[in-house]
């Protein structure tokens, strides 16, 4: 996470992959952000892809149904090395 209060963060939901921005206080864990958000969480910068990698759109903002999300990691822990 940068000093900034975003965090960079990818989604995978049935049919997409989101890459992008969480604008979450410093030190909030992304659990707690999470637990506490409404029906949607709001990402920034988004980039998502269809399961096959394409890149569908891009975006400056996109809003995310949380009951859509399967999994949501912070960028910095996606270790691509071993696939």
């Amino acid at each position: 996470m940068n000093g900034e209060g975003k965090q960079k963060i990818r989604i995978f939901t049935r049919q997409f992959e989101i890459i992008g921005d969480l604008n979450i206080y410093p030190g909030v864990r992304l659990t707690d952000f999470m637990n506490e958000s409404k029906e949607f969480i709001s990402v920034t910068e988004a980039q998502v892809r269809r399961q096959s990698d394409t890149v569908i759109m891009k975006a400056k903002f996109l809003n995310v149904r949380k009951n859509e999300i399967e999994l949501i990691l912070p960028e910095e822990m996606v270790d691509a090395t071993d696939l």
